[in-house]
């Protein structure tokens, strides 16, 4: 595959390294300092275009990328609140769309685990629900999309919380999320349920960025000669 990268930083790097070592080829660069080769004819030349910037540049990324009906797969989070109009545009206009808040097979292993041990929580109310997550201090968004993502999660199946809020809880049913930004951190997210007994948790380290690298090459792979929006549930089978 020819593939279009929008934006080069260190996400942009090891999926450049990954994509080369699987035989497709990077066909067009764009990050801050090239962006008038950030044209419809540019991506016209490309089969997938892989998306990872900044919050407040996402959208109009992945439209110019339906504007010239090349299928794109973004990982930038931060940008929720223009999903649900981006995935009907998507449908549509009949292009193609693959959203992440993590590529990564490991986390997206554990969105699963997450699922099923609220659903079993919901039979233990002496349990109180936390996440926290630690990114390095370049991560401009927090919480992370990870951690909203297991949030909402644990929101869709433990009936005793009804959303979350930052650092602390706001009320009875909210799951507090604490956020930390040090040194290189790749990431690292931790749900944990604590009684006035016990606690139990469960933690995604990630070493490098390979895993989310690897998976956002699986995802553009994917959805070759493909058309609609696709998530990580699609690409694993879940």
């Amino acid at each position: 595959m020819k593939i279009a990268l929008i934006g080069y930083g260190k996400m942009g790097k090891e999926i450049e390294t990954i994509a080369k070592n699987r035989n497709h080829s990077i066909e067009l660069i764009i990050d801050v300092n090239n962006i008038e080769n950030f044209t419809i004819a540019n991506l016209k030349n490309c089969d997938v275009a892989i998306e990872f910037t900044k919050p407040d540049a996402a959208y109009q990324n992945v439209l110019k990328c339906f504007e010239a009906n090349l299928p794109v797969v973004s990982g930038t989070t931060g940008w929720l609140e223009k999903m649900e109009e981006c995935k009907k545009i998507c449908l549509e206009t009949e292009r193609t769309f693959f959203y992440a808040t993590n590529f990564s097979v490991g986390v997206n292993l554990v969105f699963k685990l997450n699922q099923f041990f609220a659903r079993l929580m919901n039979n233990f109310e002496n349990y109180e629900v936390t996440i926290a997550e630690v990114h390095h201090t370049q991560k401009l968004d927090a919480p992370s999309g990870t951690a909203i993502t297991l949030a909402n999660d644990i929101i869709a199946n433990l009936d005793r919380k009804s959303h979350w809020s930052k650092e602390i809880a706001d009320s009875q049913d909210s799951i507090p999320i604490h956020s930390v930004r040090e040194g290189k951190v790749t990431g690292t997210h931790t749900i944990r349920y604590e009684s006035e007994i016990d606690f139990i948790e469960m933690t995604h380290f990630a070493k490098n960025r390979q895993g989310f690298a690897l998976g956002s090459v699986l995802a553009a792979e994917f959805i070759a000669n493909k058309t609609g929006f696709f998530s990580m549930n699609d690409l694993l089978k879940f």
